[in-house]
């Protein structure tokens, strides 16, 4: 059930998994317990939750359905469910500056709509009706727009967006290669303040609950 997209982010949930284990192991916390699945097919028990949080992960499931749908059933009458998703690409400078920079003239690439990936629950209408459709009521989008934080200074910054986006250097020579990076570079270093490196960003807040 998982695309390109959707193996990235299970790797990447896998690894934060691993890391709040070790911190609440640390802090001698006893009572969180940790699991790391997939929540479009996961077993949960019916009705064992009270709360269902993600954070900038429901974007990447490959069958939403599905997903609002299991989760649904975990969830106690009266509990609530709580996303937050980015908005449109469009809403999000810190997307547009780096595919810019990163395309070196090239038409930056677009991913298509409602395929898996950090945009995809940008549609308030769609998210509306994912959600309705799974069962949810008293559902809310609240628009959030705060600044986005990437590193401490460039060199921090230029490592991390790399990471994030270094698969779209893909197939440039390598002249285009480098003027890529210079022009990301670039573009990070003006968005470097007292507070690190930040850009503009869009997210919603959604809110719901089940009957």
């Amino acid at each position: 059930m998982r695309d390109q997209g959707g193996h990235w982010a299970w790797i990447v949930s896998r690894q934060m998994i691993e890391l709040a284990g070790r911190r609440a192991a640390d802090e001698g916390v006893p009572n969180a317990h940790f699991e790391h699945g997939d929540a479009q097919v996961h077993p949960f028990g019916a009705g064992d939750f009270d709360l269902a949080i993600s954070r900038t992960g429901a974007m990447f499931f490959a069958d939403p359905e599905a997903a609002f749908d299991n989760i649904a059933r975990a969830i106690r009458p009266g509990g609530r469910l709580v996303l937050l998703v980015c908005q449109p690409a469009q809403h999000n400078e810190w997307i547009t500056a780096f595919s810019t920079a990163l395309a070196v003239g090239r038409a930056p690439q677009q991913p298509a709509p409602g395929a898996p990936g950090p945009f995809s629950l940008g549609d308030p209408d769609r998210v509306r009706s994912l959600l309705t459709g799974a069962g949810y009521v008293d559902l809310r989008l609240e628009d959030r727009s705060e600044p986005m934080y990437f590193g401490r200074n460039t060199d921090d910054a230029f490592r991390f967006v790399i990471g994030l986006t270094g698969s779209t250097l893909d197939g440039l020579s390598a002249p285009e290669r480098a003027r890529a990076l210079d022009a990301l570079r670039a573009s990070i270093d003006t968005h470097r303040g007292d507070q690190g490196v930040r850009y503009d960003s869009a997210t919603w807040l959604v809110t719901a609950a089940r009957p």
